[in-house]
């Protein structure tokens, strides 16, 4: 039996990052003499195993197999004859497919060291294109190390392409999709993410309400970049720089789908697009199984951005009512993320990155002064039933307005 360090654990020491977690693979022992030795069984498709102290998972080396489409059609074969070298061979990514044995060697066979320092992302074998599972694995990593400077071999990039084409992509599930996405909205740059997705046109399939943003036209004074996919983007970008929450992200990618359906004679105006975005947005939470409270963000800031950008020329009842209709005296720690993600959409745009604008501002003080007004307060003043919200608008009202009229 030998044990060894595998994938991302070896990838990250040799890059100077920190290892969060330590994947191990088992050579030369079944599982049974994994069961003699201690060992909890805790894999379900293949053997994996607790180790008795650590609780650490051990792999025993294995190869796999292609029986039908998807990602989930494989026949996976472990056994004490399984080579680490058979077993690295099945992996993604060459920078994925190097091992570390107990006196600190790396064992490469398939040139991921060399891969690292070229920057370069590339399948370790023509078995890449088995598994769909893989292009998004690959985007992920794209958008994990872009700052790095990584970028993807044109062989590879290809193979993609030719996963798309043949449909693979079309067998992935919806919480595997999602699933990858928000791990990829956790990055540093999750731009990077749906930038691979679309050059590849794994984007037009799994995405299509953002792959068709791209090309559509927007008004040149108020959008520099005028395309609405590339707003989208700086968008997303900007969220994670004000926000490491990935609903304040997710929101961000959605908020102007409703752009993607506005007739061409209207181009470059999109009247009406917030209320156009909403079904949109609630579509593909629905296909995406999109959790709750993501959905119920991103439906805000798709509906109400522009009033976030109107700031400073809303009426104070529609102020109040913008307030009521967010749900902000009940859920501030949602109030505030929508702000965050409306703030990304006003610095999606070039030269607006770090410029002072107050739209947020003027919503935090707007907010604080009708929360001041207690409700508590009327009730004691001798306001009943429907009385008591009726005057609650109407004092948040006037607090507002003299919040607005003070700044």
């Amino acid at each position: 039996m030998k044990i060894y360090k595998v994938g991302g654990c070896v990838r990250d020491r040799l890059l100077g990052l920190p290892v969060k977690d330590i994947d191990w693979v088992v050579v030369g022992a079944s599982g049974d003499e994994m069961l003699a030795a201690g060992y909890q069984p805790v894999g379900k498709d293949f053997p994996v195993f607790l180790h008795p102290e650590t609780h650490e998972e051990y792999a025993l080396a294995r190869t796999e197999r292609k029986t039908t489409p998807g990602y989930a059609g494989f026949v996976f074969h472990a056994d004490p004859d399984v080579s680490l070298e058979e077993d690295l061979r099945r992996r993604d990514l060459t920078i994925n497919a190097m091992a570390e044995d107990e006196h600190s060697n790396i064992i490469d066979p398939y040139g991921g060291q060399a891969d690292l320092q070229q920057r370069l992302l590339r399948h370790v074998s023509a078995a890449f294109v088995e598994d769909p599972v893989r292009i998004l694995r690959l985007a992920r990593f794209a958008a994990r190390f872009a700052d790095l400077g990584f970028h993807i071999a044109d062989e590879t990039l290809q193979l993609m392409k030719q996963m798309v084409d043949n449909g693979e992509v079309d067998a992935l599930v919806p919480e595997r999709v999602w699933q990858e996405t928000v791990r990829a909205l956790a990055e540093d740059r999750p731009a990077r993410f749906f930038e691979v997705l679309r050059d590849c046109g794994a984007l037009a399939r799994l995405f299509p309400e953002i792959d068709r943003l791209f090309g559509v036209p927007q008004p040149e004074e108020h959008h520099p970049e005028i395309d609405t996919g590339v707003h989208t983007l700086m968008v997303l970008q900007q969220a994670a720089r004000l926000s490491d929450d990935t609903r304040v992200r997710f929101a961000a990618l959605v908020h102007d789908l409703g752009k993607g359906t506005t007739p061409k004679n209207e181009w470059p105006r999109h009247i009406a697009h917030e209320a156009r975005g909403v079904p949109l947005v609630r579509a593909l939470c629905e296909r995406l199984k999109v959790p709750r409270d993501y959905r119920e963000l991103a439906e805000l800031v798709t509906r109400y951005h522009l009033h976030f950008h109107r700031a400073a020329e809303l009426r104070d009842d529609t102020f109040m009512r913008t307030l009521q209709e967010l749900d902000a005296f009940r859920r501030p720690e949602r109030f505030e993320l929508f702000l965050l993600a409306c703030e990304a959409d006003a610095r999606g745009r070039p030269g607006y990155e770090d410029r002072d604008l107050p739209q947020a501002r003027i919503f935090r003080q707007a907010f604080e002064a009708a929360r001041a007004i207690d409700a508590r307060a009327l009730v004691a003043e001798g306001f009943k039933g429907q009385a008591i919200s009726d005057e609650l608008a109407n004092r948040r009202t006037r607090a507002i307005h003299l919040a607005r009229r003070a700044d």
